[in-house]
């Protein structure tokens, strides 16, 4: 163990931590040294959204003292920026293991600066504290939660006042705020008790109502509110809220997967809390597949991802992938709110750079603004807020399994987003089709478009530079060829600059700064390089399309598309 890790390991058996810790780091010291190296060696850094990383003791791992200083941190930047003014802040948390002791310190710390803080009394959903920020009028929000990672790990994902987490330039001056703190005794743990008020039915009720607000079509599902709806929490906070709000819309015949319907941070149903993975849904897939219902849905711990499952044209149970379940979702709203007369001229939606451009497509021939972001919800979040008093938000998603309906919520809201598919799925059936049926004939009117994602991981201590030396490579020797076809533009959204690889002219991109590349070939396919800003991993996104001129044509063509994108990553030597 270096000299550097070895102090910080001193500095917690000498400082004010608790007993308890500093037993568990003596019992490393003698029984897993290396253990001991890996929870101190470095600091969970403070991202741009937050905090996540394994629990555990150390300055490397989610506990107690981690936790505190990005608290400490972030108070002390609230109180430099908002100065005398009443600082409101509300926190939550989800069913992972340590997420209720991780937000009592959370609000603990928050009170003890003076803030009044609003506490919920149980696990809730991240889009209930998102929407909770703004019905209360908070500055600030702290949701605690590692989303769909293993049961290993925690999280902390920060937000601002407008209920979307922290964009420029309030991620980075946050990050210099909890950096500067340096020591334990800088936290203040205690002392503000009065200063919190615990909630709970009154912010799921105000929450429902904006739900059901949502809803286009009411009289559809009054007439198939027997529906049969087959819902997942993966044990985790979308029990506290889906079901209520299926009720809300109107649907009777809603069946929880009782298997995962408890709360468990343990998720001991699953590998991997994630409704993106088809093992992660085979429970709900079998009991869809045994009541013969319409629709399956699941959520992910923290109730912002959401898995779709629906019978295919051939009756066969299937997961759709984040693409396609927001292709359906952005056609029902655009075209649901032409149908009913609600639709307004200045309607717009956003995705993002490496979501399928079929939403592009759809919003171009409905005459409706189309925005492309940066991947993050927090994106998004900016974009409406850019535009408030401009344009009229209706729907934003990206391709990881997230969609963000109704500017109320400003991060990814699955509770809203089962309630949306589900109204869809009725809204089909009265028209005796699936909601597979509904995707196969917008690929016939849109262009059939397909998508897909691999991530390559470089493991050791080169792991960063390796890709770091792919993508300068990318940069510098862009291909003159994928799979045959003539790369005609290459975006780089670190340089901010677009290029015609044919002509030579370039054109500034105004998006903030990112590490993506994208190449864009003459037949239409686009692929896009992001690698991870915390792992050394990098993830590849395939875009390929064509044309479907009838039902009878989806296999084939189908079959045709994924061929396509095997060739692609063939030709670019990534498999």
């Amino acid at each position: 163990m270096n000299a550097a890790t070895l102090e910080k390991v001193q500095v917690w058996l000498n400082g004010n931590y608790d007993e308890a810790t500093k037993e568990i780091i003596r019992g490393l010291e003698n029984e897993n040294p290396n253990e001991l190296e890996e929870s101190f060696y470095t600091n969970l850094e403070f991202g741009t959204g937050g905090l996540r990383g394994i629990m555990g003791v150390g300055t490397n791992r989610m506990n107690k003292y981690t936790v505190g200083m990005a608290t400490q941190g972030f108070s002390n930047y609230l109180k430099k920026t908002f100065g005398e003014e009443e600082i409101k802040v509300a926190v939550a948390h989800d069913s992972r293991n340590n997420s209720r002791f991780f937000a009592e310190t959370t609000a603990g710390i928050f009170a003890a600066n003076g803030f009044k803080v609003f506490l919920f009394e149980a696990l809730r959903p991240t889009p209930e504290l998102s929407f909770t920020i703004r019905h209360l009028g908070c500055k600030a929000g702290v949701v605690l939660t590692a989303s769909h990672n293993p049961k290993e790990y925690n999280g902390y994902k920060a937000y601002w006042d407008d209920g979307g987490q922290l964009v420029p330039p309030h991620d980075k001056d946050v990050i210099k705020e909890v950096e500067a703190i340096v020591s334990v005794d800088d936290i203040k743990f205690t002392g503000g008790e009065a200063n919190i008020t615990i909630v709970g039915k009154e912010l799921d009720d105000a929450y429902t109502d904006m739900a059901v607000k949502l809803s286009v079509y009411p009289e559809v599902i009054a007439q198939e509110h027997d529906l049969k709806i087959v819902y997942t929490p993966i044990h985790g906070t979308g029990i506290m809220l889906v079901p209520k709000v299926l009720a809300a819309y109107g649907f009777t015949n809603v069946n929880v997967v009782t298997e995962q319907a408890t709360p468990d941070g343990n998720f001991p149903t699953v590998a991997y809390p994630n409704p993106e993975e088809t093992a992660t849904m085979s429970i709900g897939l079998a009991q869809a597949k045994a009541l013969d219902a319409d629709i399956l849905c699941g959520t992910d711990p923290d109730a912002d991802r959401v898995g779709v499952g629906v019978k295919n044209h051939k009756g066969e149970w299937v997961l759709m992938n984040g693409n396609q379940t927001a292709v359906l979702a952005f056609a029902y709203i655009i075209e649901a709110r032409k149908s009913k007369g609600i639709a307004k001229k200045n309607d717009m939606v956003v995705t993002t750079i490496v979501t399928t451009e079929m939403i592009n497509e759809i919003a171009r021939q409905n005459n409706v603004g189309c925005y492309n972001v940066l991947t993050g919800f927090k994106w998004i979040a900016e974009k409406i807020k850019e535009l408030d008093g401009k344009e009229n938000y209706v729907i934003g998603g990206e391709e990881s399994f997230g969609l963000m309906i109704g500017d109320q919520v400003r991060d990814k809201d699955a509770v809203t987003s089962v309630a949306i598919m589900c109204e869809m799925a009725a809204y089909e059936k009265t028209k005796g089709r699936t909601l597979f049926d509904k995707l196969i004939d917008l690929y016939i009117q849109y262009g059939f478009y397909y998508e897909s994602l691999i991530s390559i991981t470089k493991k050791g201590m080169n792991g960063q530079k390796e890709i770091a030396d792919m993508m300068t490579n990318y940069r510098e020797n862009p291909p003159e060829t994928i799979n045959g076809s003539r790369v005609v533009q290459l975006l780089d959204y670190q340089l901010q600059i677009g290029k015609n690889l044919i002509t030579g002219l370039s054109h500034p991109i105004t998006l903030p700064k990112s590490n993506v590349l994208q190449f864009v070939t003459e037949d239409g396919s686009k692929i896009s390089a992001r690698p991870s800003g915390t792992e050394p991993k990098i993830k590849f996104y395939f875009s390929v399309n064509t044309t479907l001129a009838n039902r009878d044509e989806f296999d084939d063509k189908y079959a045709a598309l994924q061929a396509k994108i095997a060739d692609i990553i063939a030709d670019m030597k990534l498999n």
